[in-house]
């Protein structure tokens, strides 16, 4: 298991595959697999058989994308960039950008404490 920087709610390039250069904001992370599912990225398109709660049919649904294969957007241009941590005067610690220095904002629909 790595010790991945993105988290959910962070906003994300992707950076190969058929969707290379799409940005999107990720949904879920699931770091026991290394894998990630963003908005708009990666969407595959499933046969559903008709269930009493759902009509059957094609779905179209976003699909995990590998950690490697994305990075987050630099807040500044836009851009991919990798991330920092870096200590504040009062002991708090930020995630910065590595392309700029800009503070990467924490998501506010990150849960930490499942």
């Amino acid at each position: 298991m790595s010790l991945a920087k993105i988290r959910k709610g962070d906003r994300v390039v992707v950076l190969t595959g058929r969707d290379k250069g799409k940005k999107g904001e990720v949904l879920r992370v699931l770091p026991s697999e290394d894998r990630a599912i963003v908005q708009g990225v990666n969407v595959v398109r499933k046969h559903t058989k008709q269930t009493a709660q759902q009509e059957g049919g094609i779905i179209a649904k976003e699909a995990t994308i590998h950690l490697s294969n994305i990075a987050h957007e630099d807040p500044k241009d836009g851009k991919p960039t990798r991330v920092g941590v870096k200590t504040l005067a009062d002991g708090s610690k930020v995630r910065v950008a590595k392309r700029s220095g800009e503070v990467i904002p924490t998501p506010a629909s990150s849960s930490r404490g499942r």
